[in-house]
C-alpha cells in the first residue's frame, strides 16, 4: 500500500514538473514576491496557470482567463535591458490546446504545420492573432511590456496572446506607455528588485465576434526591495477608454479592485507597504 501512494506521489511530481499549464505558479514562484501571489478574488471561473517559458527558461507568470480569451494578470521582475529589440512573433500557448504538448510558447503555424493542431483547436482554448487584426481604435496590449526585460529572449517571451488584452490606442501610445517607460524609471531608482503585478479588469464588451473581452480598466502594482527588504510599493489604473493614468498607493489600488472585483483583493505579500 505505501509502495503504491509513493508511486501516485512521484507521477504526481512528474506530471507538473512536465507541464507549465498546471493549477499553481509552483513552478515559477521567482516572480511573486516571497512567493505570494494574488489572493483568488481576481481568479475567473476557467483558469489557467501559466509560468511563460520560451527557450526553456522561464520569463513571468500569467493567470489566464480560458473563457474571455485574455490574461488576468502577468506578474514579472522588473528588469529593462537595452537588449536589441526582437521581432514581433506573435505565440500561443500549447498546453492550453492539450496539457501533454510542447511545454515553451510557439507560433501558431508551426503548431498547426509540425504538430498538426488545427487552426479552430488553438481557438478554442485561447485568442489567436486574428482576434487582433482590423480591430478599430485598439491595441495588442501588452500586460508584461517587452521594455520591462532584460533579456532578447525575455523581451520576446512578452509577444505571446496570453499576454495580450484589447487596449485602448489613445492610451497604450500615450499615458499607459509614459507610465510604463518614465514613470517606472523614476519610482524604480534605488530599488534592488522590483516585482510588478500587471492585470486587466473584465469589461462587459467583447471583440472580434464575440470571442475576446474588451477589459473595463488596465491597472499595475508595483513593490520594491532594497536589498531584501520591501521600501515602498505604488499602483497605477486607468479606464480603457481613456487615455488618463491615476498612480496610487498600493493600498489604495487593492480598495479600488476590491471594489471592481466585487471582492476584497490582495495583490503582494503583507511586507509590502499599502501606504
Amino acid at each position: 500500500m505505501l509502495g503504491l501512494l509513493l508511486l501516485q506521489v512521484l507521477a504526481s511530481c512528474l506530471w507538473l514538473g512536465h507541464s507549465e499549464v498546471v493549477n499553481s505558479f509552483a513552478s515559477c514562484p521567482q516572480f511573486f514576491y516571497a512567493g505570494t501571489t494574488p489572493n483568488d478574488a481576481l481568479n475567473p471561473k476557467n483558469p489557467a496557470w501559466i509560468c511563460q517559458r520560451f527557450r526553456n527558461s522561464y520569463h513571468y507568470a500569467t493567470l489566464y482567463d480560458r473563457d474571455r480569451r485574455i490574461p488576468v494578470y502577468s506578474a514579472y521582475k522588473y528588469e529593462p535591458g537595452d537588449a536589441k529589440k526582437p521581432p514581433e512573433w506573435w505565440m500561443v500557448e500549447p498546453q492550453l490546446i492539450d496539457k501533454n504538448s510542447l511545454p515553451d510558447m510557439e507560433r501558431d503555424w508551426i503548431l498547426i504545420e509540425q504538430k498538426k493542431f488545427t487552426l479552430d483547436q488553438i481557438k478554442q482554448s485561447q485568442a489567436v492573432l486574428d482576434d487582433y487584426k482590423g480591430l478599430k481604435d485598439l491595441d495588442r496590449g501588452h500586460l508584461s511590456p517587452s521594455g520591462h526585460q532584460l533579456s532578447r529572449e525575455s523581451k520576446m517571451a512578452t509577444f505571446t496572446l496570453t499576454n495580450i488584452v484589447p487596449q485602448d490606442s489613445s492610451l497604450n501610445n500615450g499615458k499607459w506607455n509614459a507610465y510604463e517607460h518614465k514613470t517606472m524609471s523614476k519610482k524604480t531608482k534605488g530599488c534592488t528588485t522590483t516585482y510588478v503585478i500587471t492585470g486587466a479588469v473584465p469589461g462587459n464588451t467583447y471583440v472580434s465576434e464575440e470571442r475576446v473581452n474588451r477589459p473595463s480598466h488596465i491597472w499595475s502594482a508595483a513593490c520594491c526591495l532594497v536589498d531584501e527588504e520591501p521600501t515602498k510599493a505604488w499602483g497605477a489604473i486607468a479606464e480603457n477608454d481613456k487615455n488618463e493614468v491615476e498612480e496610487l498607493s498600493l493600498g489604495e489600488l487593492e480598495e479600488r479592485l476590491t471594489d471592481l472585483y466585487k471582492g476584497e483583493v490582495t495583490l503582494f505579500n503583507n511586507a509590502c507597504p499599502r501606504k
